[in-house]
């Protein structure tokens, strides 16, 4: 059984990593007191239906889609910046819909993605050494002392930049915006290149089944809404932690900053703070598995977060970089198919990838990505278990941060439009033309 109230808070007494620094505790305590008076984020019974929609992509129903920034920024909290990338994860999903003829669960990084783990708690340029930028949720990005303090207010701005995000997400998912019959309008105020074109093909034959089975007496009103879920790295546990609310069907506790959270490589520690604090509240999970990872824990990880193996609780989500994954992979689908577990196995091919320029620009070339995609399905077919999923960074602007891609962009074109804080994330076509790629393999399954 999940350990409800019992020991909730035991993570206290392990060992944490990746937590800032912060400069006056006393004021994170009263931020994290507050965010506990404040409404939640997300329900209960919404987590339960996601919970579900997993348990189906993990036998091979469906395929989780889940895509958003790097790290969200206070500053990137726009409508039009909000719309676009809810409109990148529908173009997607329609596109791999359409192509495998299967449900997908769309999932934004959106709404609580603002805090991030770093390699190193403190950057140096030049003679100067500074903490290192956490996220907006935690300091700001300018390299100055002031800017770079750990400043517990930026829990509170957190918060609200997150719920006015995911009512924004609300608005346009449920009230008619994100309607199928509505997918040419998604394409509007993109650039058009290839990959628009290609959809625009695809959304013609969307139309056209549409008026053929409305013609035949189909009812469409459930079109006219799409369910659409928000995840995060759970990672700060000054915000997750008063986020956790007990519910008063069950008197079990859910994080109601998300629907679903992930704990990263560096803080997945068997014994350690983070794994503890997830093994007790009833979100469905996420783990990032590295090319490092071994078959024995994998199966320690499972037996820590999903005891009673119970669909949709757990998700794996691989990153092992395009070179590594073909041989990394399998013995981990092996050990866990042989232990008769049923995670849901997602791939994130954009974390081990990771590449600097001569000019210092972070980037991923799109083709690493693409070979990690193709080796994720590879292995699974090889060991006759279910792709289930992508994890992607993206955005809906047309940026400069990945290399190549069918606009060809190469390291001169890296500074023309390069806005993440972080790590690089795929543009608009670039997104596209995965979906497109993502709708072959699985369509080979």
């Amino acid at each position: 059984m999940l350990q409800h109230l019992d020991g909730l808070d035991h993570w206290r007494t392990l060992p944490i990593k990746q937590q800032p620094q912060w400069y006056d505790e006393s004021a994170v305590a009263a931020a994290s007191a507050e965010i506990a008076t404040l409404p939640p984020l997300v329900f209960a019974g919404e987590v339960d239906n996601l919970r579900d929609r997993l348990a189906r992509a993990a036998s091979g129903r469906a395929f989780l889609l889940q895509g958003g920034d790097c790290a969200e920024t206070f500053a990137g909290a726009t409508a039009e910046q909000i719309r676009n990338r809810i409109k990148t994860v529908l173009q997607m999903a329609v596109v791999l819909t359409y192509g495998a003829s299967m449900p997908v669960v769309k999932m934004g990084r959106m709404a609580g993605q603002f805090a991030k783990p770093r390699s190193s708690d403190t950057e140096t340029r030049g003679e100067v050494t500074l903490p290192a930028y956490r996220g907006d949720i935690v300091n700001g990005y300018d390299f100055t002392e002031e800017s770079r303090k750990a400043d517990a207010s930026r829990l509170l701005k957190g918060y609200h930049t997150a719920a006015s995000t995911i009512n924004l997400i609300r608005a346009f998912t449920q009230g008619g915006f994100a309607d199928l019959r509505e997918v040419h309008s998604w394409n509007r105020g993109f650039a058009q290149n290839p990959a628009n074109q290609q959809y625009e093909r695809l959304a013609t034959d969307i139309d056209r089944a549409i008026k053929f089975m409305e013609a035949a007496g189909a009812d469409f009103d459930e079109l006219k809404r799409v369910e659409f879920y928000t995840g995060h790295e759970g990672l700060l546990m000054d915000y997750e932690r008063p986020m956790t609310r007990i519910d008063s069907r069950t008197g079990t506790p859910y994080n109601t900053s998300a629907h679903f959270l992930w704990v990263g490589e560096r803080t997945r520690d068997l014994d350690g703070a983070h794994i503890d604090y997830f093994s007790r509240i009833r979100n469905p999970i996420g783990v990032k598995l590295g090319p490092t990872t071994s078959p024995e824990t994998a199966l320690a990880l499972i037996d820590k977060l999903d005891p009673e193996r119970e669909p949709g609780r757990l998700t794996f989500i691989t990153r092992m970089g395009a070179g590594k994954i073909r041989d990394a992979l399998p013995p981990l689908l092996e050990a866990v198919q042989a232990s008769g577990a049923t995670p849901l196995w997602v791939t994130d091919p954009m974390h081990g990838n990771g590449m600097t320029t001569q000019t210092g620009y972070k980037t991923r070339r799109f083709d690493d990505v693409v070979d990690e995609v193709r080796g994720f399905f590879e292995a699974h077919r090889a060991v006759g278990t279910f792709p289930g999923g992508i994890h992607v960074e993206l955005t809906g602007d047309d940026v400069t941060e990945c290399l190549g891609g069918s606009e060809m962009i190469d390291e001169a074109t890296l500074a023309t439009r390069y806005e993440s804080l972080c790590d690089p994330r795929l543009n608009h076509m670039q997104s596209l033309e995965l979906a497109f790629l993502v709708a072959e393999e699985l369509e080979k399954r």
